[in-house]
């Protein structure tokens, strides 16, 4: 704690803090504590907005997460491993309102995307928070740690020109992929997905097709389309058996770049029929870190910058189609687990 005298700061409407922790498997609460003060190296955020990951906040949800496993070694945010009770969130959005002593005071009254929990007031040192871009909305900007994801993904597919590709999984992340996959010189670029209003969504953005896996053989109905097996297939559903589908997509020397995190789910793959002789590569994809083949031209800075770029450039805001108040959260993860085809990405708000 320090001395209030050392501190710049505006005044505080809330006298305490909220914070969202998982419990035991289908269980959150909020629970209270007191408004944290900035060390000298710090400033104190107010929660505008912050965005819940279906995918990974579902494992925690339903309680499939590796409970021995870190939450999160990438990020300074995080401590401990994903057992319960636990604090989560990556994408949060708010407004700088005290800076420490050491602390440039043009940080005061800045709105900053942090990689942290859900919560309404949190210190955090500078250098992990990022400048929301001037005419960026503080909730579209809740959407910085999906498309940096989806960022990473192209990064690491490597589409080239005149490829076929495609997405299986249509929800936050996978819409932007497609998005940013859309805007390739691709020669063909199919999307799966169960649900029929992200099926449009996915055309919406540049998809030439989007299909219900459920309806054919998705190896031949994506044949019919692009004339042979993919180039590329992203597995990005959140499904382990759709792995099995992107293989069976994949052509001769193809890649299947794999985004999902299945927790404690296991996938059972058929390698014994194609997959040897085609010479099918499967490979994981991650946001914390950067592939070390790229490392010596790519940072995080520079992939910041340019996922700040992309939310700019398109249209996102119809992929929020959700907002709960913080306290209200348990009916927004009861919503993404019963009934998902009602909601793209839902945020979480704190006024």
């Amino acid at each position: 704690m320090t001395d209030p005298d050392t501190t710049r700061a505006q005044p505080e409407a809330d006298s305490r803090a909220r914070s969202l922790y998982f419990t035991a498997p289908g269980t959150v609460a909020v629970r209270s504590r007191p408004v944290p003060e900035p060390g000298p190296e710090e400033v104190r955020v107010r929660t505008t907005a912050s965005a819940i990951s279906a995918g990974t906040e579902g494992l925690l949800y339903r309680g499939e997460a590796p409970t021995d496993l870190p939450a999160d070694e990438e990020l300074e945010a995080f401590d401990g491993d994903l057992s319960f009770p636990l604090r989560y969130g990556y994408a949060a959005v708010g407004e700088v309102t005290a800076v420490g002593a050491n602390v440039a005071e043009k940080w005061l009254e800045r709105t900053v995307f942090a990689y942290n929990a859900h919560e309404s007031q949190f210190v955090a040192e500078p250098e992990t928070l990022l400048p929301v871009p001037d005419g960026v909305p503080p909730r579209e900007a809740t959407l910085f740690a999906n498309l940096e994801t989806a960022v990473t993904f192209l990064l690491d597919g490597e589409p080239r020109l005149g490829e076929r590709v495609t997405v299986f999984g249509q929800g936050t992340v996978g819409l932007l992929t497609t998005a940013l996959l859309a805007r390739t010189p691709l020669e063909t670029l199919v999307a799966f997905e169960p649900d029929e209003n992200r099926r449009q969504r996915a055309e919406r953005f540049g998809a030439d097709r989007a299909l219900d896996p459920a309806d054919d053989d998705v190896s031949e109905a994506f044949r019919e389309i692009a004339g042979d097996r993919a180039d590329l297939s992203y597995e990005l559903s959140g499904d382990p058996d759709a792995l099995n589908d992107a293989v069976a997509t994949t052509g001769f020397d193809g890649r299947v770049l794999v985004g999902s995190w299945y927790g404690t789910k296991s996938a059972t793959l058929d390698l014994g029929g194609r997959f040897h002789r085609d010479r099918i590569e499967i490979r994981s994809s991650q946001v914390s870190t950067i592939d070390p083949r790229l490392s010596g031209r790519w940072s995080r800075e520079r992939r910041h910058d340019l996922t700040w770029e992309w939310l700019q450039r398109l249209e996102v805001a119809p992929l929020l189609t959700h907002e709960v108040p913080l306290e209200d959260a348990g009916e927004a993860y009861e919503l993404l687990e019963e009934r998902p085809d009602e909601a793209i990405q839902v945020v979480l708000t704190y006024e």
